[in-house]
């Protein structure tokens, strides 16, 4: 049996209008099922009634998962939105998801992995860092390897990066992560959240840079309401962001890296995945939450 699988935080996020279940590794491993794939969502949770809720959750819409229970509590984030839905995160310390066990049903399902989604907020303890390089160490060596790097707050690294990148083979990253990571890792000067908007060739430079540098196979690049791009080494996809009327932005770059990985894995072109992707994204934009189901439409 093949997997498909989402492994580091799952976690509640805390809207203003409620709780939801969230985690960038578990809404990916939500919604690669929700086209037909085995979808599998990794991490821990407390021994506690929102451990038990993300469990009956994922046992409802039958996602596969591995949720080792720890002494620590399930995770939670306060998120805040702003007048265009864009959240803002307060993520919670010393919580399950910073002390994810590796354990023999984890490696089991490595070995069976085609697709593995990663990002660098599990990785902010070394506990769990050491189970994600541990799963990716595991997996078929032509296994796809999502590095979805999701920077949050303060909680990334240098040296976390680099050695995400290096075990990876696709780069899931945002134009403002973008300038974070170019400045980090490549020595290029950049201002924060300039580096799309006044300079789409030096961007360009930057993307194609990445790739050469970690021998990447892909590079996806979203840039909010300008539109998304895939980057290989010989070749580039743009697709322009469609406009909706947004509830909120939270998950929606996760279902498009599911969305994006899911058609590959089914056989699509790039362009194919690039424009399913888009398109999954701005639904989940209009809805509230992560994980929203897709209408059948959506799933075609």
């Amino acid at each position: 049996m093949k997997y498909v699988v989402g492994i580091g935080e799952a976690l509640f996020d805390c809207l203003p209008e409620g709780r939801k279940l969230g985690g960038a590794p578990a809404n990916f491993a939500y919604h690669v099922s929700q086209f037909g794939l085995n979808g599998c969502a990794i991490s821990g949770i407390g021994d506690d009634e929102l451990g038990e809720e993300i469990v009956e959750t994922f046992e409802r819409v039958r996602l596969n998962h591995i949720l080792p229970k720890v002494e620590q509590p399930t995770g939670t984030v306060k998120v805040t939105l702003d007048s265009k839905g864009v959240p803002q995160y307060d993520i919670c310390l010393g919580v399950a998801w910073d002390h994810i066990p590796l354990t023999a049903e984890m490696l089991d399902v490595a070995h069976q992995a085609e697709a593995i989604c990663f990002g660098s907020l599990a990785q902010r303890s070394e506990v769990s860092r050491r189970t994600i390089h541990a799963f990716l160490d595991a997996a078929p060596i032509d296994a796809l390897r999502v590095f979805d790097i999701n920077l949050r707050q303060q909680w990334f690294t240098a040296e976390v990066i680099a050695e995400s990148l290096n075990r990876a083979n696709v780069l899931k990253i945002n134009d403002e992560e973008l300038d974070v990571v170019a400045t980090m890792l490549l020595g290029v000067p950049t201002v924060p959240g300039k580096l799309i908007a006044e300079d789409a060739d030096k961007t360009r430079a930057v993307c194609r840079d990445l790739i050469a540098k970690y021998d990447l196979r892909m590079l996806i690049l979203t840039c909010g309401a300008i539109g998304s791009y895939v980057f290989t080494a010989d070749s580039e996809s743009y697709v322009q962001t469609p406009k909706v009327k947004v509830a909120d932005t939270v998950g929606a770059g996760d279902s498009f890296t599911a969305t994006f990985v899911a058609q590959i894995l089914l056989g699509k072109s790039i362009r194919q995945a690039h424009e399913k992707a888009v398109a999954v994204s701005a639904f989940v934009c209009t809805q509230n939450g992560a994980m929203p189901v897709l209408p059948d439409e959506q799933k075609a």
